[in-house]
């Protein structure tokens, strides 16, 4: 965050990510207690209008140090099914947004409203899809499938492509964000395809600020199922092959539930995942009907708007404004002003 220019204060608690019994066990409670007065002394320097929380277990200093300070606190959970850490600090926020109408019923209480944002996102409105390919350099008129894995597990991503590629590549445009690692065996694969056929495989090890653009020439999504990546593909209208991330306490299988029960998006659990499936998936291309109402269901959902409706949320509370009526949020988040 210093490399970007943003002010940072660390406090003395640590993130749990592990639970093993070790020192940490007797050292986390006193980093907690700790954290709580260095927060104080922060929020009373910083006197800040309203706190913005993802809650979890490192917001809870800083939360306890705001409610006798007078601080309205709000609330994001991107998760259909909120962790422990973020249902003990929702009892301390003013307000709570979400991205999925089923977690209201776990944090909500009639002192707590909580309001259907959906997941901030990157601005999708204006974006043009042939624009976007032509950023990408695919062709105009081909069938594009975009396939990536995210930070968690890309490997068996990686290893489907590979093994389905000959026969992907003679049916559609393949772009693929491989990681790091993978990256090199992605281009020895490309290298191995027909001359003919090697321009229809674009590996990339990462894509920061092209992904909005691969998202937007795609015509169908494989992927995991976090809150950002649901969010974006519903806003494009995508349908979506889900494979749910599996040692992330469910929440990713939740979340994808959504979008499949809606008809957005088919699952493949992760131990199903290989280059069968994958070939199996985008027959979905082939399918114009099928692809028509995956994709009305996916826009259906989608909530372009969400950063703005979230903002409104946090000026409200910031400005001691009454909050917002709940229609009228779901109007914003849906993007119409």
């Amino acid at each position: 965050m210093r490399a970007a220019g943003i002010p940072f204060t660390r406090l003395a608690l640590r993130s749990l990510r592990t639970v093993d019994r070790d020192v940490h066990l007797v050292l986390d409670p006193l980093r907690l207690g700790a954290s709580i007065p260095q927060a104080t002394a922060v929020l009373l320097r910083q006197r800040p209008a309203a706190i913005f929380t993802t809650g979890g277990y490192v917001a809870i200093p800083t939360l306890l140090a705001a409610a006798p300070l007078r601080i309205p606190v709000v609330l994001w959970d991107g998760n259909v099914v909120p962790g422990r850490a973020v249902r003990f600090t929702a009892r301390l926020a003013d307000a709570i947004a979400v991205s999925f109408e089923a977690t209201c019923a776990a944090l909500a209480t009639a002192a707590r409203p909580c309001y259907l944002t959906g997941t901030p996102i990157r601005d999708t409105r204006e974006i043009d899809r042939e624009a976007a390919r032509e950023r990408l350099g695919v062709p105009r008129g081909v069938r594009v499938l975009l396939v990536f894995g995210g930070s968690q597990a890309v490997r068996r991503f990686n290893t489907a492509v590979a093994s389905a590629l000959p026969r992907l590549v003679e049916r559609v445009h393949v772009i693929h964000v491989t990681g790091e690692e993978g990256y090199a065996a992605a281009l020895a694969s490309r290298e191995a395809l027909p001359a003919d056929r090697r321009v229809r495989y674009q590996p990339h090890a990462f894509l920061r600020e092209e992904m909005l653009a691969a998202l937007a020439a795609a015509d169908l999504v494989v992927g995991r199922a976090g809150s950002s990546t649901l969010a974006e593909v519903a806003a494009l209208g995508l349908p979506m092959i889900v494979v749910p991330y599996p040692h992330a306490a469910g929440h990713q299988r939740a979340n994808a539930a959504v979008l499949v029960e809606a008809g957005a998006a088919r699952l493949i659990d992760d131990e199903a995942f290989d280059a069968t499936t994958l070939l199996q998936a985008a027959d979905l291309l082939d399918d114009p009907s099928a692809h028509v109402r995956m994709s009305a269901a996916a826009r259906a959902l989608g909530r372009p708007g969400a950063a703005d409706a979230v903002a409104e949320l946090v000026l409200a509370a910031a400005e001691r404004r009454p909050l917002p009526e709940p229609a009228a949020l779901a109007r914003l988040a849906r993007g119409v002003r």
